[in-house]
């Protein structure tokens, strides 16, 4: 099924969601950087964790399990370990925040272990690590997902037992070769995919999902009952090798970190709810700046020197598909499909903010 897609500068894209969630009650320095967080997010072509989060947000907003102007609290300082809480506010706020906590502690001491509970939607993961690495400091970020029913079956189920877990890892780059930045969901595919396949009319890949039966499918609306008893469920990447780190998410950010972790007890909040355990090493401690660059080059140079499989397909290091998606947004626009868009009308309606005004946005100067 073909779908026309609305294209939006960044800029037009960004005015509409600040405007949006300023209306929804956040402080215009929350707004901006939420909106940024989003929009950055399509731009790396992660439109599952991009502006069409915005209804969920506006949903959670005015059934007050999310809390727009809250910042985060500091819970533990062990000096090499911290620990934080979100207190329901923006995870893209919140998860800023705790970066510039954990950046200079790890410049003065080497290494800083992090927990993280309590947060709302923490958006793109991978944006975290590039706060590390944009200081020169490699990040381990490991995530679990509670407030909402599961998504996820483990390796041999049925039944989502799981949020998708995400991980990032940012080690930065040389003066020859860009940053490594690998930000993944631990499920084949993150669920927001499925909820960007649906809108657009299209099927997912085979081995992707499974019905409420437990049979394989790749109709994405099994993710997107009516009725909820009859959710279907993502399968782990990498059959029992994506199913341990699956877990090994949910046991670091969790249980490691002091939060909770995905069971019917904290599944029924109607919310999304993150936990993070963060590790962030100034690689200076470790070894010798010049020596680290040149085996980076050495590595970099010798994996992206393999044959492709496919000529048009070169080998390529995690974060350029993210750089080479964002030259090609940024140049023709950010593709939101009709049914995305409508959504984000529908959540502006809700907070204040007329479709008339919304449409404006997008379509000024």
């Amino acid at each position: 099924m073909l779908t026309t897609m609305h294209h939006f500068t960044d800029t037009r894209l960004r005015r509409v969601v600040r405007t949006l969630l300023e209306r929804a009650g956040s402080e215009p320095a929350e707004a901006a950087q939420v909106a940024d967080h989003l929009v950055d997010a399509n731009l790396r072509g992660h439109d599952s964790h991009g502006v069409g989060m915005i209804p969920h947000y506006v949903h959670n907003i005015t059934g007050k399990t999310m809390r727009p102007n809250t910042g985060l609290s500091v819970v533990r300082d062990g000096g090499a370990v911290m620990g934080f809480d979100g207190g329901m506010g923006f995870g893209q706020r919140v998860g800023a925040e705790m970066m510039e906590h954990l950046i200079p502690r790890a410049r003065e001491l080497g290494a800083v272990v992090a927990s993280l509970r309590n947060v709302h939607h923490l958006g793109r993961i991978g944006a975290y690590a590039e706060m590390a690495v944009a200081a020169g400091l490699v990040s381990i970020h490991f995530v679990n997902v509670i407030g909402h029913p599961p998504l996820v079956a483990p390796h041999r189920g049925s039944q989502a037992r799981f949020g998708t877990n995400p991980i990032a890892i940012g080690v930065p780059g040389t003066s020859r070769h860009a940053p490594f930045l690998l930000d993944m969901a631990t499920s084949r595919i993150a669920l927001g995919k499925v909820r960007v396949a649906l809108n657009k009319g299209e099927r997912v890949e085979p081995g992707i999902l499974v019905d409420a039966d437990g049979q394989p499918t790749t109709d994405p609306k099994v993710m997107f009952p009516d009725d909820e008893a009859l959710r279907g469920a993502l399968l782990p990447l990498g059959l029992h090798k994506g199913y341990g780190l699956l877990f090994a998410a949910e046991l670091l950010a969790g249980v490691v970190g002091g939060g909770e972790t995905s069971h019917p007890g904290t599944a029924g909040r109607d919310t999304i709810c993150n936990g993070m355990l963060s590790v962030v090493i100034d690689p200076a401690s470790l070894t010798d700046p010049e020596g680290m660059e040149r085996e980076l080059d050495i590595i970099v140079d010798y994996v992206t020197s393999s044959p492709p499989a496919n000529p048009d397909e070169p080998v390529l290091v995690a974060g350029a598909p993210e750089r080479m998606t964002m030259e090609k947004r940024l140049a023709e626009g950010i593709p939101v499909d009709p049914v995305t868009w409508e959504g984000i009308l529908d959540a502006g309606e809700r907070v204040g903010l007329p479709r008339s005004e919304a449409q404006a946005l997008v379509s000024g100067a």
